[in-house]
């Protein structure tokens, strides 16, 4: 994929694969839901003292992956090292996650239903890998 075809990709509302490092096993890598803005960063939110909040405090950097399920399969890695950490807010932060995966009802709703402190974690990414595979002869 080019620059501009990848950012557009990881932009769009996938569910990402985030991976963690994690000392002494392999790394925590489970679903997260995350923004991200062409150009910008890509943020996260979640459970304060949570394992992820933890983990990622601790390792000061993440990869996330996102692929679509339709073919032709396309996916977009990225890791980068956190810019930013930051207690969540519910106007700024969470309900504008809630309703870029689940639609401005349900987000509204999953919002107002109180689900605990969250925080906010930003990577810059710094390292990408992308595959379109209706552009390969694979």
């Amino acid at each position: 994929m080019s620059k501009s075809e990848r950012e557009a990709f990881l932009a769009e509302p996938h569910v990402g694969v985030i991976s963690i490092e994690c000392p002494d096993r392999g790394p925590l890598t489970v679903p997260i839901w995350y923004d991200y803005t062409p150009g910008g960063t890509l943020s996260v939110l979640t459970g304060v003292g949570s394992r992820k909040e933890k983990l990622i405090a601790a390792a000061g950097r993440f990869s996330l992956c996102v692929q679509s399920t339709e073919l032709p399969y396309r996916y977009v890695s990225v890791e980068g090292p956190v810019v930013e950490q930051r207690p969540a807010d519910t106007e700024r932060d969470r309900r504008p996650m809630a309703r870029r995966y689940l639609g401005k009802k349900m987000g509204d709703a999953y919002t107002d239903e109180g689900v605990g402190d969250d925080v906010v974690f930003a990577i810059q990414p710094t390292r990408w890998s992308s595959v379109d595979y209706g552009k390969t002869d694979a």
